[in-house]
């Protein structure tokens, strides 16, 4: 039933050493000016977490608990995939994939994957209990190199996961799940084969054309705000315009020059995706380590490092643009299979209260893409919403999904 070979993961000695040479050997930025951190991540509490990384982070720690689970590494039409998988505990387990996004990794399930497979161990019903697999987008992770595939984006690598849930692992249906890019990786598999799913649940209902057009790196898309607005929508256009513009831009109009700097230095790669998680994550005070500990912080990190996947996985964006979206067929809705949605709080659109969040998507032009059946608001969570609202996530999950099976 499922004859593939176990492969943990693991990161070699000499990579580490490599590694925490090079945090040694940092060139440091004055940043004066720069406490409030206005211009980007400080310098001082940077250099923290460098000096953390280089003499106090235990990665075979780390390792080791990513290794109480199963792990494979399969080629799926010649691109290395690795995933996760634990076993379904209940009355009739259904196959579920978990896909990240950027600057995500695939542990950042690892909040939810037991309760997801063994409902009834944690407060739940056995019935819900799902098989789950979390892989590696291609590019990202133990899920390199793909040097024979730079075309890759999140339309194509829906492809590779139908073969892999389909002809590698043998389910006739299932059902997935996804945040960020994963979400739109997640919807393209409800768009192009919705009758082989169950159905889908999201974290963000984009439309699956996003990033085609002349000015899909401009979130604007060149739009000036409208004048005559309310002070605190106006406020509110801005703060997410700051939030998302620049990785947007830089990793879609110019992957490779920002990769070749992030390739060589772990500092720097450090505070590249480390102000993503500053900025995207709802955080209790203003204080990040309430919601990633160090220790959290550098896990994710290590993976990108240790694997040389930072330049693949920000080409994934300008993927997006280069190689656009086709439609499978013209039907509407655009994506057919079953959906829910779960909406945090720091993402609600300027002057859209969490109470209005989810009649808002309903009624948006994004909205009537998806076959809606399950949208939830939550008042806590951001961006990273299975890592920061674990228990609220499942319980959505779980709801999609029932009489579906």
């Amino acid at each position: 039933m499922f004859p593939l070979q176990q492969t943990p993961i693991h990161v070699s000695n000499e990579t580490l050493d490599d590694l925490r040479q090079r945090l040694a050997l940092t060139r440091w930025y004055a940043d004066d000016g720069n406490t409030d951190g206005f211009y980007g991540v400080p310098t001082a509490y940077l250099r923290e977490l460098v000096e953390y990384w280089r003499t106090d982070f235990d990665w075979r720690a780390q390792e080791k608990a990513i290794n109480a689970y199963e792990h494979y590494r399969v080629e799926v039409d010649g691109v290395p995939i690795h995933f996760l998988r634990k076993p379904g505990v209940g009355d009739n387990p259904i196959p579920l994939i978990l896909t990240h996004g950027w600057p995500w990794t695939f542990w950042h399930w690892s909040k939810v994957i037991d309760a997801l497979a063994d409902p009834a161990a944690h407060g739940g019903d056995a019935a819900d209990a799902f098989e789950v697999i979390v892989p590696s987008l291609p590019g990202f992770g133990f899920s390199t190199p793909i040097p024979q595939r730079p075309d890759l984006n999140f339309w194509k690598i829906a492809d590779l996961w139908h073969t892999l849930m389909t002809e590698v692992l043998g389910h006739r249906r299932y059902a997935a799940a996804g945040c960020d890019v994963g979400a739109m990786v997640t919807g393209q598999l409800g768009h192009k084969y919705a009758e082989e799913l169950y159905g889908i649940h999201i974290g963000s209902g984009q439309r699956l054309d996003l990033f085609t057009g002349e000015r899909a790196w401009d979130i604007t898309g060149g739009r000036p705000i409208p004048e005559g607005l309310p002070a605190d929508v106006h406020a509110r256009i801005i703060e997410l315009e700051k939030r998302f513009a620049v990785h947007l831009t830089a990793q879609m109009l110019a992957p490779a020059t920002l990769a070749h700097g992030l390739t060589d230095s772990p500092a720097g790669m450090l505070a590249w995706i480390l102000e993503r998680w500053m900025h995207w994550s709802a955080l209790p005070d203003g204080d990040l380590e309430a919601v990633y500990t160090k220790d959290d912080l550098l896990t994710h990190a290590t993976i990108y490092w240790a694997t040389n996947s930072i330049g693949t996985s920000i080409r994934l964006y300008a993927n997006h643009n280069r190689y656009p979206w086709t439609p499978s067929h013209d039907r509407w809705p655009v994506i057919e299979a079953p959906t829910g949605l779960t909406l945090v709080a720091h993402e609600n659109p300027p002057g859209v209260t969490t109470a209005q969040r989810a009649q808002h998507f309903r009624d948006s032009d994004r909205g009537r893409w998806y076959n809606l059946v399950n949208v939830t608001a939550h008042n806590r969570g951001g961006h990273f919403i299975p890592w920061e609202v674990p228990v609220e996530w499942t319980d959505d999950l779980r709801r999609t999904f029932r009489g579906r099976r």
